[in-house]
């Protein structure tokens, strides 16, 4: 399993243990031909980028969203596949790369990629049906060119273990389509909420299968002495019940997607107990994870709470798991990743962390905004606030990087020569 995550990082050695201040910027000039080198340094950036414009608008400024998908259906679109999935299709254009040792894309194509992000983001917010059918042409195109992108050196390298991922996003490419088209075709909101939670429980499937690959293989290289297993029997147990969930969902079989759904929680909940989360509480970079991955599977046990019907609110299990699960996991990956990729020691500065903590509190603070009280607005604001910093420094720290070559090309990139190194 460990082929599957060799990922271009430092020398485990390096530490990961504490927090530093945050190194100086390189001197080396930005360079448009690193930024789109691989994928995630552009949609690590966007999506983080646009994880904080669409909680601002939707808190303070929800009177500016007058799109044909405007209000909570925006919100929630956005949040999922603008935000979530954006990050996700970066890691997965990039992990691509280092599975088959082709390169997924890069340059021209990956820009390309990029625009067609853009323009759907941005049609989104203009009024008119002819800008929501571009803005929703768009999007589909880009998850669909993404899957394919993967697709490509997947199956050129033979690399049966993982056909099954570009099917996973490209699942989420349907989805995608099914809420823009209950958006496009119909005003029932018990529709939209439905396919709202089918693209939630698929990206679910995506972030626990990359976060059951990665956290026991960077756990393993970052404390000494502990191995851990990536759990492959459950594991494939744990996809197989994502997807009957999803099934069951659309097929408006609300035991079966209690009882699926409640069956991937467990598996998580116990695969993170199994992977001694005490050993890693003094390891930033990876009791973030942890938690992430923890807090996804109780979001998928509240899915099942909430399917059979002891919870009134379809909020509850959507935030435990985009707030709680996939905003903790994300805001560990981009840190995480982005550092072994850009060839910088693996360790967690004072703004990463700080991140961290920051992710944590609002996905705590949006939970309490959901309770009947007179706080819950007071905590919306105070979620909000904290989501924006966390991920404000996220770009602060990582921008300056992203847009230069890696740390350990700077000299070739100097001289003109930027050597393209993909482990197989």
């Amino acid at each position: 399993m460990t082929e599957l995550l060799r990922i271009q990082e430092p020398s485990p050695s390096i530490g990961l243990r504490g927090a530093s201040a945050p190194q100086r910027p390189p001197s080396v000039p930005p360079s448009w031909r690193a930024f789109f080198e691989l994928g995630f340094r552009p949609l690590y950036l966007m999506g983080c980028f646009w994880g904080v414009i669409g909680v601002l608008l939707w808190v303070y400024a929800p009177w500016g969203l007058t799109g044909i998908m405007g209000g909570v259906t925006w919100h929630a679109h956005e949040m999922l596949w603008g935000f979530v999935a954006t990050i996700a299709t970066g890691f997965l254009l990039t992990a691509g790369s280092n599975w088959t040792g082709i390169t997924t894309l890069q340059g021209p194509r990956l820009a390309a990629l990029c625009a067609l992000w853009l323009v759907a983001r941005i049609g989104f917010l203009i009024p008119g049906a002819g800008a929501f059918a571009v803005a929703a042409l768009c999007d589909l195109a880009f998850f669909l060119g993404a899957a394919l992108a993967l697709a490509r050196p997947i199956v050129k390298s033979r690399s049966q273990r993982n056909y099954g991922v570009p099917m996973l996003l490209l699942g989420l490419c349907v989805m995608d389509a099914l809420y823009l088209h209950a958006v496009w075709r119909v005003a029932d909101y018990a529709l939209l909420m439905q396919r709202l939670t089918a693209g939630l429980l698929c990206m679910a499937v995506i972030a626990l299968l990359i976060g059951r690959r990665v956290i026991p293989f960077f756990a393993s290289r970052a404390v000494a002495g502990l191995t851990i297993s990536m759990h492959t029997r459950s594991g494939q147990w744990q996809v197989a019940a994502g997807v009957l969930a999803i099934g069951s969902l659309l097929a408006g079989w609300q035991p079966g997607l209690a009882l699926f759904s409640a069956v991937a929680g467990v598996l998580s909940l116990w695969q993170v107990a199994a992977w001694r989360p005490w050993a890693v509480r003094r390891v930033p970079l990876l009791w973030v994870l942890y938690a992430g991955y923890a807090a996804l599977g109780a979001g998928l046990l509240a899915a099942a709470v909430y399917a059979l019907g002891w919870t009134v609110r379809t909020a509850w299990p959507a935030h435990v798991i985009g707030v709680g699960g996939f905003a903790t996991l994300i805001i560990g990956m981009v840190t995480r990743t982005a550092l072994g990729h850009l060839g910088r020691p693996l360790r967690a500065d004072r703004s990463m962390v700080t991140a961290y903590a920051l992710v944590i509190a609002a996905a705590v603070l949006r939970l309490m905004a959901l309770l009947p009280t007179a706080a819950s607005l007071p905590a919306l604001h105070m979620a909000a606030a904290a989501w924006t910093v966390a991920f404000a420094l996220y770009l602060w720290r990582f921008l300056p990087m992203m847009i230069r070559p890696r740390a350990d090309r700077m000299p070739q990139q100097i001289s003109g020569r930027i050597p393209v190194r993909v482990s197989r």
